[in-house]
């Protein structure tokens, strides 16, 4: 056989291993994760056929049980279960068995270990053998995996239920939360190509305070000082960053500073801030029921807000129409009222909100939505992450007034990076030197910012380069200046 022939035969045969892969249904083609391990098939077996038998004895007796006694109850069944059955496990393995199946009765299976251990911050479910955590900012893969398919539909389930939502083929995508704070968001066939995805943004048990945020780096003492002048002096802040960068959590501790007299009253998609203070009034939006009715959004919220007597009010994040009636609210008395946005730079922020307020649905001029934006806002809170996965404040920005069709920015504190060596970027946070125009409006309220901590830090002598040889000036060099004199 010529060399031709055979390299017409191969090729014939590539191509046809090409079309019968093709027509497999792209859901079966899901690229594999070399890094997830599936569990044992025989564990999983004798898993599903304990937990069956579990359920099908607690039905009749769980609608009055809960907690701890609920707790107690499936513990008693599953040791009579596990006498009373043919189950093959080694008594090494009992105890890891019996745990593992209490968490799939009474919790979230694998996600339980995941959801107690307070270094992970977020789990990423991309099918029910393939998750993922960060830690520290990085994004690592897990052992763990839920039994099949089925288990983890109903962990999803089983989450979005309890807070009165729904996930299904006509409503595919869902934002919940679970008991403790944390953001949940689901996404499911046909939306999600090769299976239902789950991720979780967990919150910490404890509220983080300033403090916290100053030892992680986050904040510096100058900058809490400023922050917490502002909001006691109701200025109102704007809280720009992108996907992750702890926009939410900045809002949170900057909400702590409130005075416990005032009545606060908190708006969002799904509930996620946890305020300290006595007097906090709760909303959450609504999504549509299955006939498509029945929604409330943000935006209708916040016009009903301003009929329930609040002193402040925080929005989660905007993201359309509400900014419109948010500015309007920071317009009109509500001063000291906060919110989200996601930008890049603080200027893109501004430029945002411009875009959300055009979605309300009126024809403004530019000019007018300016004049709105910059009469409501008086600070921008930039925050982001660094290459290395902290989050930190970096900028801190005055939004000054109108010159033209301009809107005037003026930066407090920026974010100055440090030479560094290897992969770890090093930085601080630090003032320009400027003083603000707001520090005249806290005077005037009797609240005193210390000037020190707007003056800027002494400039750091500069190096050569271990390398580099200084040049020297030659004597033309020293006659130039003399010359032009």
């Amino acid at each position: 056989m010529k060399l031709s022939e055979k390299l017409a035969i191969l090729e014939e045969e590539e191509h046809r291993a090409r079309s019968g892969a093709s027509d497999q249904p792209l859901s079966r083609r899901r690229p594999v994760n070399s890094r997830s391990k599936r569990s044992n098939g025989h564990w999983d077996a004798n898993k599903r056929k304990v937990l069956d038998l579990v359920r099908e004895e607690m039905a009749p007796r769980m609608a009055g049980l809960s907690g701890q006694a609920l707790t107690t109850e499936v513990k008693d069944v599953l040791d009579r279960i596990l006498q009373r059955e043919d189950v093959q496990v080694s008594p090494m393995e009992r105890r890891k068995f019996v745990r593992e199946l209490i968490q799939d009765a009474l919790g979230y299976g694998p996600l339980d270990p995941l959801l107690q251990d307070p270094a992970v911050t977020e789990i990423m479910c991309n099918a029910f053998d393939d998750i993922w955590v960060e830690r520290e900012g990085r994004v690592h893969p897990t052992d763990g995996a839920f039994t099949d398919d089925v288990q983890y539909r109903q962990v999803i389930e089983k989450i979005v239920s309890a807070v009165g939502r729904r996930i299904d083929e006509s409503s595919p995508m869902v934002d919940a939360r679970l008991p403790d704070g944390s953001r949940v968001n689901a996404i499911m066939p046909p939306l999600a190509i090769h299976g239902s995805v789950l991720t979780i943004r967990k919150f910490a048990a404890d509220p983080f305070e300033a403090k916290d945020l100053i030892n992680f780096g986050t904040w510096t003492m100058d900058l809490a000082l400023v922050l917490e002048a502002c909001v006691r002096g109701k200025l109102n802040v704007l809280v720009s960053g992108g996907t992750g960068t702890g926009k939410t959590t900045n809002l949170n501790v900057l909400s702590s500073f409130i005075p416990e007299g005032e009545r606060v009253i908190t708006i969002e998609d799904s509930a996620e801030l946890q305020l300290q203070q006595p007097h906090v009034v709760n909303l959450e939006a609504r999504p549509p029921n299955a006939e498509g009715k029945g929604e409330v959004r943000i935006r209708d919220l916040v016009k009903n807000s301003l009929r329930m007597r609040p002193d402040r009010i925080i929005v989660g994040e905007v993201r359309g129409g509400e900014a419109l009636d948010m500015l309007q609210a920071m317009n009109t008395g509500h001063e000291g009222s906060m919110t989200t946005v996601h930008a890049n730079t603080p200027r893109d922020a501004l430029s945002r909100l411009e875009t959300m307020v055009l979605m309300a649905g009126y024809d403004l001029p530019i000019r007018a939505i300016r004049e709105q934006i910059v009469s409501a806002l008086h600070l921008i809170v930039q925050v982001g992450r660094m290459p290395d996965g902290r989050r930190v404040v970096t900028t801190v920005t005055e939004v000054q007034g109108l010159e033209g069709d301009v809107v005037l920015l003026q930066d407090i504190f920026h974010y100055r990076m440090l030479p560094s060596e290897g992969s770890k970027t090093s930085g601080s946070l630090v003032a320009t030197g400027l003083r603000p125009k707001l520090i005249d409006r806290l005077e005037a309220q009797g609240i005193e910012v210390p000037a020190k901590v707007f003056r800027p830090p002494a400039p750091t002598p500069a190096h050569h380069s271990p390398g580099r040889r200084a040049r020297v000036p030659s004597a033309r060099d020293l006659a130039e200046p003399e010359r032009s004199r």
